[in-house]
């Protein structure tokens, strides 16, 4: 196959699918964050066939505002930056499939990933890299007003809310961040918090303390969501003194933290934190051999530390890891023996 390529279950040329479901792939990497994108072109790098199966392409990056101080970047947009992910992929020309991965079982010295459009791809190893999903608030109307008025990035829709007042629930790093951008472009903008001090970094606190157009609602919960055919206001409780108040908004942006995917992980028999990340030593080996994961889904410390930078770095040596399990294994890379398919440049290299 010549040139890089991004494909789409529901666009998939039946030649390119049958390709790439027959063969065995040296590593299957279930995952299009920053860690599943460095994954890929480590494994490239080491000589390794492999194919990224991901739901959307950069993840959580994908719907990131400004991202600061990412190497090499003063400052972007998470989608620039997600772009910037693909193309450096794409220049290995390792294949993107647009998927999502049900299932993985062990097949006799290999595995078999099951994807939700009933496609199956064998590898030798696979690299787990799927992040983590936005937490939802559950309260009435969110399901109605998603996507009418609920947003879960704000870098997606903030556009959308030119001239609007918009409300963030959070107050974290991301809801700071949100917050911020969304104030580009909104008349008004709202933090809803819990607690009456935010979590966020400092920098970013300063930042919002700074900004006319925001405005923080402490010791307060959202509990329903009411409008039309759109979203028109959100029903308030302050946490301190159980007072219930409506407040009109165009828009609500949900900035509460992420989740695992652990029904997933408990599919694949994996071995889990409490709270359902996965258990992984310092090569990224997880329980199962063969079975490497990297990025937010993992738990390894320090867990409040989720940067691009770790996510990418962990990405890389999970590639790293396959790669030796591959040759221990199995001896062989795309036909060629161990010594040779090694990068003689690999211990100077980043």
């Amino acid at each position: 196959m010549s040139g890089a390529f991004k494909i789409s279950v529901a666009k998939m040329d039946f030649g390119v699918a049958e390709e790439l479901t027959r063969k065995v792939h040296d590593v299957v990497i279930v995952g299009g964050g920053p860690a599943g994108m460095s994954a890929a072109i480590y494994a490239a790098r080491y000589g390794l066939d492999a194919v990224i199966i991901t739901e959307e392409v950069g993840g959580q990056v994908g719907k990131a505002g400004w991202v600061e101080n990412y190497l090499g970047y003063t400052r972007i947009m998470g989608p620039g930056l997600a772009k910037k992910f693909e193309e450096h992929v794409k220049s290995y020309n390792v294949p993107i499939v647009i998927d999502s991965v049900v299932d993985v079982k062990r097949y006799g010295e290999l595995f078999k990933v099951y994807t939700l459009n009933g496609d199956e791809y064998t590898g030798r190893t696979v690299i787990i890299s799927v992040g983590t999903k936005r937490r939802k608030l559950n309260v009435p109307g969110e399901d109605a007003y998603s996507g009418r008025g609920v947003s879960y990035c704000a870098a997606c829709d903030a556009p959308l809310f030119k001239g609007k007042v918009v409300a963030v629930v959070g107050g974290g790093d991301s809801a700071a961040q949100s917050a911020l951008l969304l104030a580009e472009y909104a008349n008004k903008v709202y933090i809803i918090h819990r607690r009456n001090q935010l979590r966020a970094q400092k920098h970013y606190q300063d930042l919002l303390l700074r900004n006319p157009k925001i405005e923080i609602i402490w010791n307060t919960v959202v509990k329903e969501l009411r409008g039309d055919r759109l979203l028109r206001k959100v029903v308030l409780q302050r946490v301190d003194t159980n007072e219930v108040f409506e407040m009109p908004v165009d828009g609500l942006f949900v900035e509460i933290g992420a989740e695992p995917p652990v029904d997933l992980f408990k599919r694949i028999g994996l071995d889990l934190s409490q709270d359902g990340y996965i258990r992984v030593n310092h090569l990224m080996e997880t329980s199962i051999p063969g079975i490497y994961a990297a990025g937010d889904c993992v738990d390894l410390a320090p867990r409040d530390f989720r940067q691009i930078v770790v996510a990418a770095a962990q990405g890389a040596l999970a590639a790293y890891s396959a790669y030796n399990y591959i040759i221990k294994k199995f001896g062989l890379i795309r036909g060629k023996d161990a010594y040779e398919a090694r990068p003689k440049s690999e211990l100077y290299e980043s």
